[in-house]
């Protein structure tokens, strides 16, 4: 078959893996060909997600490379297994697909953090309030792809939800303030907030105005945990797209952020008063 034009998130990231695992154990693309037996482009193409990988090459791989890690080799093999495309596919080529990465990196994790200072996170917005932080976008985006963008939120905000999937969000107190479409839409989205809150496996947790400093510089920070810690994926989210990190050295990084955000945050019922609050006074 010829190499993939554009792997996805986890074909990527599985070849990333590979090479990780290669260069854990000092190998040098010459001589895992030798051990495999094969040439070096395919080597290159299975380190970059643009070819399959079987069942055998990948234990293959990972006995040249003396890996002895079996769960992450367990995680890397169910990641091959799981060829279904997802839902998200099918907007494909009508909105950015670093939306499309975004979908696909929390349907395949176990657990998201997120870490937001300018709006709710989209994970927790209503359908008015989506459209609303669309629509403030420069330059602004043709209804078609207003709407696209819009209908894909609330799409992923359902199908997190029908998973139950532990999602922690932690939004800096402006966001809460902040009017996008109006002081009817915002007090909507409160109100939806308060409901999230109430859910098992949703926590809202508010860092409030008055800490004296929070950790992180970034507008968006998502923290997905993969099957195993070394399958865990941070997402950088700005204005020009989305970065993915995976090094342990990043990963362990980020995390740090994430601890001390936590001991920065309101605890959840001191968080829900001051959401009641905001939206009594809109």
């Amino acid at each position: 078959m010829p190499p993939r034009r554009n792997p996805t998130l986890r074909q990527r990231r599985l070849g990333a893996e590979l090479r990780k695992m290669r260069e854990a154990a000092g190998l040098t693309t010459p001589q895992l060909c030798k051990a495999l037996g094969i040439d070096r482009t395919q080597v290159s193409q299975m380190e970059s997600g643009k070819v399959g990988v079987s069942s055998e090459r990948l234990r293959s791989f990972a006995a040249a490379c003396k890996c002895m890690n079996q769960p992450l080799v367990d995680a890397l093999e169910g990641m091959l297994h799981d060829r279904s495309k997802g839902w998200w596919e099918e907007y494909r080529g009508t909105i950015p697909d670093a939306f499309l990465e975004n979908a696909e990196l929390e349907k395949s994790s176990r657990e998201l953090m997120i870490w937001v200072l300018t709006h709710i996170p989209g994970p927790c917005q209503t359908i008015n309030y989506a459209s609303a932080v669309f629509g403030r976008l420069i330059p602004p985006l043709p209804r078609h792809e207003l709407e696209a963008r819009t209908a894909f939120r609330v799409q992923r905000k359902n199908d997190l939800r029908r998973d139950q999937k532990s999602l922690t969000s932690f939004i800096y107190e402006s966001a809460l303030w902040t009017r996008f479409g109006g002081s009817q839409v915002l007090k909507e989205q409160l109100q939806s907030l308060l409901e999230d809150s109430e859910q098992p496996w949703m926590t809202i947790r508010v860092v409030p105005f008055d800490v004296s400093t929070f950790p992180g510089a970034v507008e968006n920070l998502t923290y997905a945990f993969g099957a195993t810690p070394e399958l865990d994926t941070v997402e950088l989210e700005s204005s020009r797209g989305s970065i993915y990190l995976d090094a342990v050295s990043e990963l362990t990084s980020y995390r740090s952020i994430f601890y001390r955000t936590e001991a920065s945050a309101l605890n959840e019922n001191d968080s829900r008063e001051l959401i009641h609050k905001i939206a009594r006074n809109l």
